[in-house]
This record gives C-alpha cells, structure tokens and sequence, in this order.
C-alpha cells in the first residue's frame, strides 16, 4: 500500500494506475499497441514496460488478457467502482490486525478533524449495521 499516493494509486504504482484507468475509460478491450498509444501521450514509457506492467496487472487478477486476430488484448476484471470496494476492504482488514479498538479511534480522530459529515455518515452506518444484526 502507498500511503502517499491517493485514490487507486494507495493500492496501485503510478504506472499501473494510468493503465488501469485506460482499460477502465475503454468501450471494449484494448491491444497493448493502443494503451501503449494512448499512455504515451500522458507519460513517456517504453512499449515493452507498458506491456510488462499489463502481464503484471493479469498476474495479480485486474486485468484479463486474451488474442483478437492474433494481437494481446487487455480488459479490466472489474470495474472502478468494484476495485475500489475490494481494496479498501482489504486495507481496512490489514489495518485492523494492527489492533481494532486504537484503530477505531483513529479513524474517528481523524475524520472529526478532517470530514464531520462523514463521521456522522459512519454513526448512522454503524447504527444502521447493529439493528440488521439485531434483527
């Protein structure tokens, strides 16, 4: 994890965050020849990085990779959206084994310094998730 970096890039490198965005931008699943294309224009990078870093995304489950007319093609495993959802999940849990009761209050610490209305947000999750288990 990147705590440095912000959104997908806490979870992803730079690179890997700029191609993920391409597949997830795309319509329809991309060449390598056509992220490397259009990554090109925002970050200069050889093709054979690029590709590199898409088997790496393959290998660690983002992306899918398949042959259209003999070309390597890439398309994301799951949208944004569903990405996010699963990181931040496992974030959460990996932050949570550092001890759940310090970790609580960390997080109300911060976000009653940076975003009250989110921590009223997470009073009513956390009220709305203890009557569904009393239920």
């Amino acid at each position: 994890m990147n705590l440095s970096g912000s959104g997908v890039g806490t979870v992803l490198g730079e690179l890997e965050s700029r191609l993920m965005r391409l597949c997830w931008d795309a319509a329809r699943p991309l060449s390598a020849r056509e992220i490397h294309d259009r990554l090109r224009a925002e970050h200069p990078v050889s093709p054979l990085t690029s590709t590199t870093v898409l088997n790496r995304l393959v290998r660690k489950g983002f992306l899918s990779r398949g042959r259209v007319d003999g070309l390597l093609h890439f398309t994301a495993r799951v949208d944004e959206p569903e990405f996010v959802s699963q990181a931040s999940r496992r974030a959460v849990e990996g932050i949570l084994s550092l001890g759940a009761e310090a970790v609580t209050a960390s997080i109300v610490d911060v976000l009653a310094e940076r975003d009250p209305e989110q921590l009223a947000e997470l009073a009513r999750l956390i009220r709305r998730k203890l009557r569904e288990q009393d239920g």
